[in-house]
């Protein structure tokens, strides 16, 4: 049904040398678990889950390692929250219409935070950002 916010619990980067030359930087995330959230909601029909989450960026070779871990609050029918817990524990897996929604509010948040703390320990930017570039004038 919807994402009710995202909070971070550890937020961890650590610089081993001095970034030089070519660096390969990559970015993974997973869900680490999926546990019921007790609220007090006026509505008795809908109920919350807790997704845990791990994002990772890797900066190679064995330069940098930023670590983000949270939890994403989802608010969602009793029915649906049983079978997203069925499924988790059976496969660990989430019906894809509740995990893209959870998966981009952790990427749009986490990338956000690996960018400050890149910046502020002196690394690369960990993600792709657009560029404006001049085209070469065309001869007459």
């Amino acid at each position: 049904m919807a994402v009710l916010g995202l909070s971070f619990k550890k937020l961890s980067v650590e610089r081993k040398i001095s970034p030089k030359g070519q660096l390969n930087v990559t970015s993974n995330t997973n869900i680490t678990n999926i546990e019921k959230s007790k609220m007090e909601l006026e509505s008795k029909d809908q109920e919350a889950v807790k997704f845990g989450f791990e994002f990772v960026t890797d900066y190679q070779p064995n330069v940098a390692v930023i670590n983000v871990v949270g939890e994403v609050l989802w608010l969602d029918s009793k029915e649906r929250i049983k079978d997203i817990m069925n499924a988790w524990k059976a496969k660990t897996k989430v019906p894809q219409q509740v995990m893209i929604p959870v998966l981009n509010t952790i990427l749009s948040r986490a990338n956000i935070t690996a960018l400050i703390l890149s910046r502020e320990m002196g690394l690369p930017v960990p993600l792709q950002l657009p560029r404006v570039e001049q085209k070469p004038e065309q001869a007459e």
